[in-house]
């Protein structure tokens, strides 16, 4: 079983990547969280194998928090979220340690982002 945790500020959109990752048999969400720091803490406690973070949180912005949870977690898999995509972004998610960078304007992209990373991909979904 693939333990996914979603980080985002907006519960309509954690709600809606958890309603599209439960068509997955083999995929859980172990939990969410509401911003960068909280991401950081629950990937601590929960140590799941996929972290999806939003760019945009409060507290801690995605790459911050990447950075913290890929100390914390050197083993799971990091994807982040945006809506505004260009190549600093990208190439600043990379220094962090995120092996997938999805926009948010495309959210289905993100069950093709996991299956990436689980196979030791990286992936980038952007229009640059």
């Amino acid at each position: 079983m693939t333990r996914i945790l979603v980080a985002d500020d907006s519960p309509h959109v954690r709600q809606g990547i958890r309603n599209l990752l439960q068509r997955h048999s083999d995929w859980q969400v172990c939990g969410e969280a509401v911003d960068g720091q909280d991401a950081i803490h629950k990937s601590d406690q929960l140590h799941p194998d996929v972290v999806i973070l939003d760019f945009s949180m409060p507290v801690l912005n995605g790459i911050e928090a990447a950075q913290s949870i890929s100390r914390i977690c050197p083993t799971a898999s990091i994807l982040l979220c945006s809506m505004f995509m260009d190549s600093q972004l990208v190439s600043m998610a990379r220094e962090a340690g995120i092996t997938c960078v999805l926009s948010k304007s495309n959210v289905g992209q993100i069950v093709s982002g996991i299956e990436a990373v689980l196979d030791g991909n990286e992936f980038v979904a952007s229009r640059l």
